[in-house]
């Protein structure tokens, strides 16, 4: 894995609300729940006072795939859950990012790694088709 490509990414002509509606949506379809939610706009407005486009990250877990990476290696716990990230590029167009979980693969090899690797990226690869091919479709994808 090349270690600068270490996301699974499209770009979407849909409005934001609508992709972050969707893409909870999807990461439920594929198993997925998301843990922790964090609002980057009105992080930044509070803390900063700046103002910049909306932008969710979503900490997506699929605890079978995270106690069984756990078992394997403790560490790997230092990259979960796996962050999902919608953001606003205006104009009606969203950009969705998702941790490809190839990563965690490529840290050490463990075979039941790559295993557990390769199952939440075939769900979580899944889930980016399903979004692209999404009633507003996609205009472009990288990564997948």
């Amino acid at each position: 894995m090349d270690l600068t490509d270490f996301t699974l990414s499209a770009t979407l002509a849909s409005s934001y609300d609508d992709t972050v509606t969707r893409v909870r949506a999807l990461l439920g379809d594929a198993g997925f729940g998301a843990l922790t939610e964090i609002d980057v706009r009105a992080t930044l407005k509070a803390k900063l006072d700046v103002d910049v486009p909306a932008q969710l990250i979503l900490g997506a877990c699929r605890p079978q795939l995270a106690h069984r990476a756990l078992q394997v290696e403790p560490r790997v716990a230092v990259l979960m859950p796996c962050n999902v990230v919608v953001a606003d590029l205006g104009e009606g167009g969203t950009r969705v990012d998702v941790m490809d979980p190839a990563l965690l693969a490529s840290l050490t090899p463990d075979p039941e790694l790559a295993a557990v690797a390769a199952d939440g990226r075939a769900r979580l690869t899944g889930m980016m088709e399903a979004l692209m091919a999404g009633p507003t479709g996609a205009t472009d994808a990288a990564g997948a």
